[in-house]
């Protein structure tokens, strides 16, 4: 297993066990915890994310790192928009969807900002990357 994969088990693991309170914030970003359903497999992917709130939608960036190909989240994503996102002790269901060009267009410059390695990533991939919104689903009513 390569360092980063092992990484991303012990951050995950820890998130989830101590409710976001170790984890949610990692190189000075703040984290989320996003479950995706397997496009091939059906079954539950979790990784931790970088994420930003913008209004009341988070805001996660499908860099991959600056390859060339998107990342498995987001391949996901776009086979069942539907996730399940955990942001500190607080967990909820979303909608996904990619920004449109406004959106991006007003988000990818404060992004970047926010985070130097998305402008490195930009970069080195010839792809776009891929702004995504996360909308939380309003809770149902209890009865």
């Amino acid at each position: 297993m390569a360092n980063w994969e092992w990484f991303t088990r012990l951050h995950r693991s820890v998130y989830r066990h101590t409710g976001g309170r170790l984890g949610a914030r990692l190189w000075g970003l703040d984290m989320l915890l996003l479950t995706t359903r397997g496009r091939k497999t059906g079954q539950p992917r979790t990784l931790p994310l970088a994420c930003f709130q913008d209004g009341d939608d988070w805001i996660v960036v499908a860099s991959n790192n600056g390859q060339e190909r998107l990342p498995a989240w987001w391949l996901n994503l776009q086979a069942d928009p539907t996730a399940t996102v955990q942001v500190r002790g607080e967990e909820f269901t979303a909608d996904a969807r990619e920004a449109t060009p406004d959106e991006h267009a007003r988000l990818w410059p404060w992004l970047k900002e926010q985070n130097h390695f998305y402008a490195r990533y930009e970069a080195t991939t010839e792809r776009p990357i891929p702004v995504v919104i996360l909308h939380r689903r309003p809770t149902p009513p209890k009865t």
